[in-house]
């Protein structure tokens, strides 16, 4: 059975549908959008084998939420404010920040994270994100659209003869796991509280 990519996403739900009015909201959604992501990239909550970041979670549930389109444009804003300095990556700061931090280790999985958004939009269009299976299914497509990228710029950095998978992947894959969970059961609830809302 082919997807259809024509089904609402949740940001469509709510607020105007046409107009500058829905101008205005869309653009009320980026920089909220934006901010949300700066914030999850600096909450770190401990876990083993490394703190997790709520950075991918917020990445991740956002594309299903905003759509392709709106998530792109949000992502990309966010890497732009990044890349002119502002202090809104996990690990950015005084010693790193804008492009140098953006060309350093990190800098695959930011790349990842446009790729990610764009395949949780088209999804969720594709109404994905209204059953936990589904959302399974496409977060772990986006967690593989982030990790990609992600170890092929540390072996670009560092030689290809290095532990990539050690370094890139296997450390980060419990608090993923954790994530991925969350926001599978997230995703669908809002839209059962939207339909519920409805009747």
């Amino acid at each position: 059975m082919a997807l259809t990519m024509t089904d609402k996403v949740l940001g469509e739900t709510f607020g105007a549908t046409e107009g500058t009015a829905l101008r205005v909201k869309q653009a009320v959604m980026v920089v909220a959008g934006i901010a949300l992501l700066a914030l999850a990239a600096k909450i770190k909550i401990p876990m083993w084998p490394v703190p997790i970041t709520m950075g991918t979670f917020a990445v991740l549930t956002l594309g299903a939420a905003y759509g392709p389109r709106l998530g792109l444009v949000t992502i990309l804003g966010y890497l732009i404010l990044g890349a002119l300095g502002l202090e809104v990556f996990a690990g950015s700061g005084a010693e790193a920040a804008g492009l140098s931090y953006m060309m350093g280790g990190t800098g695959g999985y930011l790349l990842g994270y446009v790729f990610a958004v764009g395949l949780l939009g088209m999804a969720a269009r594709a109404g994905l994100d209204r059953s936990v299976g589904g959302m399974v299914a496409a977060l772990v497509a986006g967690n593989v659209a982030i990790y990609v990228p992600g170890v092929l710029w540390l072996g670009v950095l560092y030689g290809w003869d290095q532990p990539l998978m050690a370094w890139g992947v296997t450390p980060f894959l419990v608090g993923d796991v954790l994530k991925l969970a969350l926001a599978a059961l997230l995703v669908p609830g809002l839209w059962k509280l939207v339909g519920d809302a409805r009747r």
